[in-house]
């Protein structure tokens, strides 16, 4: 029954990157970027004295810091390690060796997505001791926290799976790299400048003497910001900012129940079109 749910790929995959000095030199570089920043906001805080008074809206204040600046890390980490998961493979010519044993598509995709997800998990894990500070001086529920880490485990399953897509329809990995980074982009920085826009357009073209009647901004914008990672992470942290964003749209639909439907679709999608290009590609080749 083991032997069924066994994925060799998933295992050669873990053993390697483990094993590699680049993981964990890049280990290094996410908690060096996390402790310098936390290192940073307590002493300013405590007006670098170290003996300042430290209220819970300010250990609030941090934790909403850097639960933004932790989804920028994992939106910036998850491409480098997917991009070129099949795509090295194939510059290497050892992915018609791969795909000649007994591992299906699926599995061979599955496993590939799964090493790095387990590495990006690792890393988040690592961070939970600068996490744990802000229970010292409270402000932050443990729900709160939670949330935050399930969000960030759909997000990096879905970027991943992107990179997964890309490095199995592209032939080179800097191209794949190229892509998964511009998709990126496009949810963190062209989402919001679509909805930014969308707001400024609207309002604009409402009517001066009547805009008690006229609703802000349209069902689009609200999908624009409501597929935003960043958005995502304060609308959880502010529930206000939610209910006021859902009462002037109209739609009661909450943003995180938009953005994990939109997530997941996208993951499927992603990992559907990996697995069915990954032999035809080959066969394209031959």
């Amino acid at each position: 029954m083991m032997e069924r749910f066994s994925n060799p790929v998933l295992m050669k995959e873990l053993k390697l990157r483990f094993r590699a000095f680049k993981s964990f030199s890049g280990l290094m570089f996410y908690l060096a970027v996390l402790c310098i920043f936390v290192a940073g906001f307590l002493l300013i805080y405590t007006q670098f004295s170290g003996t300042g008074f430290f209220k819970p809206s300010d250990s609030f204040m941090m934790f909403s810091i850097l639960s933004v600046l932790q989804m920028g890390l994992v939106m910036f980490i998850t491409p480098g390690l997917t991009a070129g998961a099949i795509s090295t493979e194939r510059e290497k010519q050892t992915l018609n060796i791969l795909l000649t044993t007994t591992q299906s598509s699926t599995q061979i995709i599955i496993g590939k997505l799964l090493s790095s997800v387990v590495f990006l998990i690792l890393m988040l894990v690592a961070g939970l001791p600068l996490y744990s500070l802000v229970f010292l001086f409270g402000g932050v529920s443990p729900s709160q926290f939670i949330t935050i880490f399930l969000f960030y485990l759909v997000t990096l399953i879905a970027i991943g799976s992107i990179g997964i897509m890309f490095s199995t329809i592209t032939k080179k990995t800097i191209v794949s790299m190229i892509a998964t980074y511009g998709a990126m982009i496009f949810l963190a920085g062209i989402t919001a400048f679509f909805f930014f826009i969308g707001v400024s357009m609207e309002q604009m073209s409402a009517q001066p003497g009547n805009m008690q009647n006229v609703t802000p901004f349209s069902p689009i914008t609200y999908f624009w910001v409501s597929i935003n990672p960043g958005a995502l992470i304060i609308t959880t942290l502010y529930p206000e900012m939610a209910s006021a964003l859902e009462s002037v749209v109209g739609i009661s639909l909450p943003i995180w129940i938009v953005y994990l439907i939109f997530y997941i679709l996208i993951t499927a999608i992603c990992l559907f079109i990996a697995t069915r290009k990954l032999r035809a590609n080959m066969k394209t080749n031959r």
